[in-house]
């Protein structure tokens, strides 16, 4: 990865993340947190795992501390509240890797798991693709609970990221 890519892919995460909080928003409090058996169990669980990973990586990233209880752990309740910590946190993602050097993403990150804490430690090119990796992941997660809400998510490829083709 270079710093190229991870300004790409941040660019992609905000993207991304405004569309969908847009369509989820065209939901009803009660239908975004209804239990649909995902993995972080509804559509609010979701967006919020998503949110407290982004969080976690980022302060890992920074060198900043910040606590969670687990990865479910329910940041806020609101929804617009919680789309609010998403477009704020994207803004921190975009800005630190606007400033990210090749150097930077050839060394090493030390962090600690909250599954098993236990020390963890890879070059920092690997955390970063694990981070907008793992982000995709769940919002694939949360395009598959939008089509089941007979919601269509629209293109969410990459190369769909306006400005990306010429």
């Amino acid at each position: 990865m270079d710093p190229r890519q991870a300004r790409m892919l941040a660019a992609y995460n905000r993207w991304m993340n405004e569309h969908l909080y847009g369509v989820c928003a065209g939901l009803s409090d009660e239908e975004r947190k209804r239990d649909r058996g995902a993995f972080f169990r509804s559509i609010h669980g979701t967006l919020n795992h998503l949110l407290l990973a982004d969080r976690l990586w980022m302060a890992r990233f920074t060198g900043t501390p910040f606590m969670v209880t687990g990865l479910d752990q329910e940041l806020y309740s609101d929804f617009e509240a919680l789309r609010q910590g998403h477009t704020r946190t994207d803004a921190d993602i975009e800005a630190w890797t606007a400033g990210l050097s090749e150097a930077e993403l050839s060394g090493r990150l030390e962090y600690t798991s909250v599954v098993s804490p236990r020390p963890g430690r890879c070059e920092m090119w690997l955390a970063l693709t694990h981070f907008f990796n793992h982000q995709t992941h769940h919002r694939g997660q949360l395009t598959t609970l939008l089509s089941q809400c007979g919601l269509d998510s629209g293109i969410t490829d990459l190369i769909g990221l306006p400005g990306v083709q010429s």
